[in-house]
């Protein structure tokens, strides 16, 4: 487990724990890979509003990336709500190789601006991300992580549903990616203990896993 004598001890629910280096790792990489999703999306935004949609996809590339590395390295207690996390993800991400692959990497986002069906494919993606905005408000309750939890879905329910022009939906994801970005630098001067949470929890839990699979066996 990495630990030292110098690791600090803290008192859970289930006991002592400390937090490793390990621990802090992957606590940085959790922090950079959020930053990474927050920095691809107002660059997005930005190149694709200064320059038009010609070679956004390192942008895509980038987010894609980050939010796959936030979300192997995020803390979460419950298990099955991490995996459907990463499912929201992966499914999202194919739906996005589908979309580049049928219409090109260029005229994707100006085809979901125009018809928002195509809102549908990389909608779990998002959905990935807002899972990730309510367990930063629940945790912290931090004001920016509500308004990447609920700017979210408001712009992309609003286009697809119409209710919203692609200009309104653009300038709420820009709000959004800017929020994230917030919060996201509020997150590097914390304390890694407090992104990992009681580790207690995760080692009792991992513990009936290890009993339940004995037993199973």
């Amino acid at each position: 487990m990495n630990t030292s004598s110098s690791d600090p001890v803290f008192e859970g629910v289930f006991g002592t724990y400390t937090i490793t280096e390990r621990d802090r790792r992957e606590v940085l990489g959790y922090r950079l890979g959020l930053t990474a999703v927050a920095v691809g999306q107002l660059g997005l935004l930005w190149q694709w509003r200064q320059f038009g949609a010609e070679l956004l996809w390192p942008w895509l590339l980038l987010m894609a990336v980050g939010l796959g590395l936030a979300l192997q390295w995020i803390h979460i207690y419950l298990r099955p709500l991490h995996l459907a996390l990463k499912l929201f993800w992966l499914l999202g991400c194919a739906g996005g190789l589908l979309l580049a692959w049928r219409l090109g990497p260029a005229a994707m986002l100006p085809s979901l601006a125009s018809q928002p069906l195509g809102i549908l494919a990389i909608g779990p993606f998002f959905a990935a991300l807002c899972g990730v905005g309510f367990k930063e408000f629940f945790c912290f309750r931090r004001p920016e992580a509500v308004g990447v939890t609920l700017l979210l879905p408001v712009a992309l329910l609003g286009r697809l549903s119409g209710l919203l022009d692609p200009g309104t939906s653009v300038a709420l994801l820009a709000l959004e990616s800017a929020l994230l970005l917030v919060l996201c630098l509020r997150k590097f001067p914390m304390a890694a203990a407090a992104d990992v949470g009681d580790k207690s929890v995760f080692i009792h839990l991992e513990r009936q896993r290890a009993g339940l699979a004995v037993e199973a066996s």
